[in-house]
């Protein structure tokens, strides 16, 4: 079955594995919210199960369509297992702000986060592996694939890629103030939210050449939004 294509309003239908129990009211199966959380970062946690031992693994990832990408050295332990079809769940989170409160049991955290599952396989087609990676730089650095040296085939067989499409996610969102009990009032001290970010820090060039950033590498500018610089890559609006 084809997905409905992004923007429609598709949702993924979630079965007892991706269903959020806690709160469920933070919870969103829709592909806009799904998308959004995955489009905003870079690194992932891979779950999965090598002879009956749990694994996690952080890795960079990206996405196409209901389609998730990761790579890694041809010779990773976790790259061969998981490839070879075994489920998986692929976890993305955010921290936006700590919920300072006027008694323990009020602070918490904002957070984004979604939980993808579904079968990885290996992407073996070199002409496929090659167009999965350059998508992947394209992401990060829109345009720039086209400039740089391309890869060997020598060095592509040095990497594995494997892909997953998702069969379900399911989003968390919780972007909340102090949650006030009545035996806090009266109490002296502050509480509100101290809001989270990751920006873009100071270019650091290499000292071996001296040459000016190119234009595909504009929206890492100093102080922008990390998941700013990744919508430009998207073909979205990024703020100045």
């Amino acid at each position: 079955m084809t997905p409905p294509p992004e923007g429609s309003g598709a949702a993924f239908t979630p079965t007892a594995r991706a269903q959020v129990r806690r709160r469920p009211q933070r919870a969103a199966y829709d592909e806009a919210t799904v998308y959004g959380i995955l489009d905003a970062g870079i690194m992932a946690h891979i779950g999965y199960v090598i002879d009956g031992q749990p694994f996690v693994t952080p890795t960079a990832y990206w996405r196409e369509g209901r389609k998730l990408y990761w790579h890694g050295a041809a010779a990773s332990r976790m790259l061969a297992t998981v490839a070879e079809g075994a489920p998986v769940c692929v976890t993305v989170s955010f921290l936006d702000g700590f919920v300072v409160g006027r008694s323990g049991i009020t602070h918490s955290l904002n957070y984004r986060s979604v939980m993808a599952y579904g079968r990885a396989r290996l992407v073996s087609d070199l002409a496929v592996k090659r167009a999965a990676m350059d998508a992947f730089i394209d992401r990060l650095y829109a345009g720039r694939p086209v400039k740089l040296r391309p890869t060997t085939d020598q060095e592509l067989m040095q990497i594995a890629v494997v892909e997953m499409e998702i069969e379900e996610a399911s989003a968390k969102v919780k972007n909340t103030g102090v949650t006030e009990m009545a035996a806090d009032e009266g109490w002296a001290g502050w509480f509100g939210v101290f809001p989270v970010e990751t920006r873009i820090g100071a270019a650091l060039p290499d000292p071996r050449v001296d040459v000016p950033i190119s234009d595909d590498l504009s929206p890492y500018a100093p102080g922008r939004r990390l998941d700013e610089a990744l919508a430009y890559g998207a073909g979205l609006p990024v703020s100045t």
